[in-house]
């Protein structure tokens, strides 16, 4: 994430529902951050070199200015105060959004877009973006609330402890509780070539998977000591546990791949399911590449 003072809260937009809340949703966190709002259109018609002006006018170029000129002032009407700019980048979505990363502070999109297939859940250039990007990004999906607890996907890796660090300053900035959930299924291996006990304590299990959670969550209080801080560990798969607080939550966060997931997936298992189905925004965050 690029931290500067000048580093822009960044949306996405294509004229489709999933964007129109996307761009409200963005306005708010640019408020909340006290950061500028850019509105970004891939146009993607350039390359496929189809013809940009219709015979009786209206042609696609001016379609696109329509398009970004709604969002901005939908921003505009949605955060006064923020200053909103706009821009149509030629470029497929995917590839324009993932190029902003590297200067945005955020990222915001819907979940869906006008070309999605309507048997996604979540659409290709959610996926792809949140799989590449250089910065977090927060996906609209789910229900908009403004109550509930800001949970956090802690496992103990390094992506949940990038996931953590935005989820408590995104809490602490809201007035929100903070809801670390660990998830776990088995003894876990210490080392290469270990082998998972067959027989083992529930009661034991537990206790130290309690003790990975606090761990995780050390020297929390210290830096941010006005925010309230719940622990949750409990035996799930880590998908299903963190849906299912998204029902209450106005905001799940989850590292980009966690403890145990390949290292070759660009986006880990827990975050591709709990994009797919949490019933609130979703932030997905990940480190530099």
């Amino acid at each position: 994430m690029n931290s500067s003072d000048g580093a822009a809260v960044v949306v996405g937009v294509d004229g489709s529902e999933p964007a129109s809340r996307a761009v409200r949703l963005a306005a708010t966190e640019a408020t909340r951050r006290q950061r500028p709002l850019r509105v970004v259109h891939g146009f993607i018609w350039p390359l496929l070199h189809v013809p940009l002006t219709a015979p009786a006018g209206g042609g696609l170029r001016e379609q696109a200015e329509q398009i970004v000129a709604a969002a901005v002032a939908e921003a505009e009407t949605s955060a006064p105060g923020v200053r909103v700019t706009g821009e149509i980048i030629d470029g497929e979505a995917s590839a324009v959004l993932l190029g902003e990363t590297v200067t945005a502070a955020m990222i915001v999109l819907g979940d869906r877009g006008l070309g999605g297939f309507s048997a996604l859940v979540v659409g290709s250039v959610a996926i792809q973006v949140a799989s590449y990007a250089d910065c977090p990004v927060l996906v609209a999906r789910g229900a908009p609330r403004t109550d509930g607890p800001v949970v956090v996907g802690v496992d103990g890796s390094e992506s949940s402890v990038l996931a953590l660090g935005f989820a408590a300053d995104t809490a602490a900035a809201r007035g929100a509780e903070l809801l670390a959930v660990h998830a776990y299924r088995h003894p876990i291996s210490t080392g290469p070539g270990d082998m998972q006990p067959l027989v083992y304590d529930e009661a034991q299990l537990h206790g130290e998977e309690e003790r990975v959670l606090a761990e995780s969550l050390a020297g929390l209080a210290d830096r941010y000591p006005e925010l309230h801080v719940t622990r949750h560990a409990v035996r799930a798969r880590p998908g299903k546990a963190l849906t299912e607080a998204s029902r209450t939550a106005q905001l799940v966060v989850v590292g980009g791949q966690g403890r145990g997931e390949f290292t070759g997936l660009l986006l880990g298992s827990v975050s591709q399911s709990v994009l797919h189905h949490a019933d609130c925004p979703v932030a997905v965050v990940r480190g530099p590449r």
